[in-house]
């Protein structure tokens, strides 16, 4: 693949993430609900995430947020924080309060191989779908210190 292909492969992939992003934010403002976990937080349960995965248990993925994983030895929270506010590395995304699609999106993509990165593929590549659900979920309803950069200079 030619770097101008990845380029704009990476141009839809981003600008789809910003309008499903738009698209949450709306209903959270008319809703009340939680963009990152709108099930749990209302006591609602949805039978599956919009990337074909079952449903998330908090719980379940808090335990294996903590977990060390074969492949590297770490845990989820070894580099990205108890709550995933406080990655090790500045280059090292924040995922709390992240939208809990988009964690289980980049986890999927990691373990099949269509993106890469030396310690996160070889911690992802043995997650089963469940696993996923599960650690999105969690990160998903943790605090959110992301912020907006809209209008941002």
């Amino acid at each position: 693949m030619t770097k101008a292909t990845h380029a704009i492969r990476l141009s839809i992939a981003l600008f789809a993430a910003v309008a499903m992003a738009a698209c949450s934010q709306s209903e959270v403002e008319s809703t009340g609900k939680s963009a990152a976990d709108p099930g749990h937080a209302s006591g609602e349960h949805n039978s599956r995430s919009s990337a074909g995965l079952p449903q998330g248990r908090i719980a379940a993925g808090e335990q294996l947020a903590a977990a060390k994983g074969k492949a590297t030895g770490q845990s989820c929270i070894d580099c990205h924080g108890a709550d995933g506010n406080a990655p090790i590395d500045p280059t090292y995304p924040k995922l709390g309060g992240q939208y809990g699609d988009y964690l289980a999106h980049a986890l999927q993509t990691y373990r099949g191989g269509t993106r890469d990165h030396m310690l996160m593929t070889p911690q992802a590549k043995d997650l089963s779908d469940q696993d996923i659900a599960d650690l999105a979920a969690y990160f998903g309803s943790r605090p959110s210190q992301l912020r907006d950069l809209h209008g941002v200079d």
